[in-house]
């Protein structure tokens, strides 16, 4: 009891530093102001008739600034870290190899060219649906042919799946270099923003395609959870357990690609955020499921948040790119896990 107490305390304890993440983000910029103005704007917008949002205290340039521009960043930044962080819990679980992830295995790289082909072609609605229909495309496509090609007499072999993932990345990332070659000057900069990972542009519009993402993933996995740690022990024990392997495999992928796309159509290129936060969460927590789900949910959503107040903060005021951050935070971590694994 006392376990499973000290678990439930971890997603307290993250939900609890989001909020203050995402008031410091509020607060910080070259208009600076107190996180609790920040909060006091946030709260005038939610709550009607507040006092201070006619009396002075707070300026039409500090309203504009948190409600218009850096409170839709700071969400965005959460939500794709969420959704990145568990569509690496499940691709993991799925095939059951720690070192499983979107960007690794190739996923974000087909979600992106995906996404560029629809800015390269103009076929990009106002509403932005192309944009990810056609990442979601790319996200599905390349998750198949990494399942399809990881398949050996019908069992996934781990390495085989890191070294699929790899190459097609690979192929992909040149294939979306060459287009960005061959493009008009005027459509680089939005492609290179899809290439390198940014949430400068967040409104609430987009908002939208990460949440419903990672509110259909969650009500998915949130019903699968005990089918999860069947998975996770094998898939003969699993059916043995009466878990129909090969849907929820299906099912699982689906989602991911959905996670996936939906981060990336809004969000650009963000690796290693799937891989970093499950693989601490299991360490924190362990393999239970019905603990990983949400602490790697809640994780997700504070590191890339985390991340995005650095990005804005080291160099100020240019700013980094998200996936420079986060390549810099994983690629030695995932070494580690590779020597970690050998050992």
């Amino acid at each position: 009891m006392r376990t499973a107490r000290h678990k439930h305390l971890w997603s307290i304890a993250l939900a609890v530093a989001i909020i203050t993440i995402v008031l410091i983000s509020t607060a910080h910029g070259p208009l600076a102001m107190s996180p609790w103005q920040a909060a006091r704007i946030v709260l005038g917008h939610l709550l009607p008739d507040m006092p201070w949002m006619s009396d002075g205290s707070i300026t039409a340039a500090q309203d504009q600034v948190v409600w218009t521009f850096r409170l839709p960043r700071v969400l965005l930044a959460a939500l794709a870290g969420a959704c990145l962080s568990l569509a690496g819990a499940l691709l993991q679980v799925s095939v059951r190899n720690p070192l499983a992830e979107p960007y690794i295995l190739g996923i974000s790289s087909g979600a992106g060219l995906g996404a560029v082909l629809a800015i390269v072609t103009g076929s990009i609605m106002a509403s932005g649906v192309m944009l990810n229909l056609a990442a979601f495309i790319g996200a599905a496509t390349t998750m198949t042919l990494v399942y399809l090609l990881a398949l050996q007499r019908g069992v996934i072999v781990p390495a085989r799946l890191i070294l699929v993932g790899v190459a097609l990345g690979s192929l992909l990332s040149a294939l979306t270099n060459f287009l960005l070659m061959t493009t008009d000057a005027q459509k680089i900069f939005s492609i290179l923003h899809f290439l390198l990972g940014s949430v400068s542009a967040a409104t609430w519009t987009s908002l939208l395609p990460p949440a419903i993402a990672l509110l259909i993933g969650v009500i998915v996995v949130g019903l699968r959870t005990r089918s999860l740690n069947a998975l996770m022990v094998g898939d003969e024990t699993a059916t043995a357990l009466g878990v129909d392997v090969p849907r929820l495999r299906r099912t699982l992928l689906a989602v991911t690609a959905l996670l996936t796309a939906a981060t990336v159509a809004v969000a650009g290129g963000i690796g290693f955020v799937g891989l970093i936060v499950p693989h601490v969460t299991r360490m924190i927590v362990g393999a239970d499921h019905r603990y990983v789900i949400p602490v790697s949910v809640l994780g997700g959503a504070a590191f890339l948040s985390v991340c995005d107040l650095l990005a804005r903060s080291i160099v100020a005021p240019a700013e980094i790119p998200l996936g420079i951050l986060t390549a810099v935070a994983g690629a030695p971590f995932f070494l580690w896990l590779m020597r970690r694994k050998d050992s």
